[in-house]
Formats: structure tokens, sequence, C-alpha cells
């Protein structure tokens, strides 16, 4: 499949995740929420957001089975820089209220002030993130 085809279908379907789980729950599908929601959950929240989680991970997981060589991972990363950077995530969607999923898919979707700052602060982030690690460092 052409990678704008399954760029265009990933895209499609994570929209129409987002919508259901809004539409039918009024949740809104912020995977860092989500993922906290289960490593401190809160009585009668954890069922759904198991439910979201494993079902975004079985999808992925259903795509690389159904099309062998649809993805190639990048090799040659230190462990350790990965769990940094990991960590810096982490502590990034607690400072922002929300990761890139709840801002940038539902957060703009609902035409919310706040995650048009948070979703341009993300992209401007990693634009000179990639600047530096590609041309300076």
């Amino acid at each position: 499949m052409n990678t704008w085809m399954s760029a265009l279908l990933g895209g499609v379907l994570i929209g129409m995740a987002a919508s259901l789980l809004l539409w039918l729950t009024g949740r809104i599908a912020g995977i860092s929420g989500m993922l906290g929601g289960v490593l401190l959950p809160k009585r009668g929240e954890i069922a759904w957001r198991l439910a979201f989680l494993i079902g975004l991970v079985g999808a992925g997981a259903a795509w690389l089975w159904s099309v062998p060589g649809a993805y190639v991972p990048r090799q040659g990363f230190p462990p350790l820089l990965l769990v940094v950077a990991g960590v810096l995530v982490g502590i990034g969607t607690r400072m922002g209220n929300g990761c890139t999923s709840g801002h940038g898919v539902c957060g703009l979707g609902r035409l919310s002030l706040r995650s048009l700052a948070a979703v341009l602060t993300f992209m401007l982030t990693a634009v000179i993130t990639t600047f530096i690690v590609r041309h300076v460092a």
C-alpha cells in the first residue's frame, strides 16, 4: 500500500475512534490521560481505558501482521536515550495537560484555543529538535 494511502487510512481510523469515543461516552481520546488512568485508576474508569488502549495496540499489531514489511523500525538508537526521551515526553504531557492525541485530534476538533496553543508548541518544538539533531549535533 502507498505511504500516503496508509497514512490516510490511519488518520481516518484515528478520527473515527476519537469521534466515536467522544460521541458515545463523552470521553476525550487522549492517550496519555488514558494510560495515566490505567496506572493510577479511579473506580469505574479502568475498563473503558483498557479497552481503548488494547484496541489501539491490537489494531497496530493486526496491521503489521496483515501487511508484512509495512513498517520497518529504525535501528541504532541507544536504549538509555530512548528511556530519557520517554520520560521527557511524559513530563511534557503532564505539563501540557495532555498529549498530541488529546490536543491535536480531539482538542482542535472541538475548537479549543488551549489545544491550538499546545499543538503549535508541540510542532515548533519538533521542528527545532529535528533541525538541531540533523544539522547541528
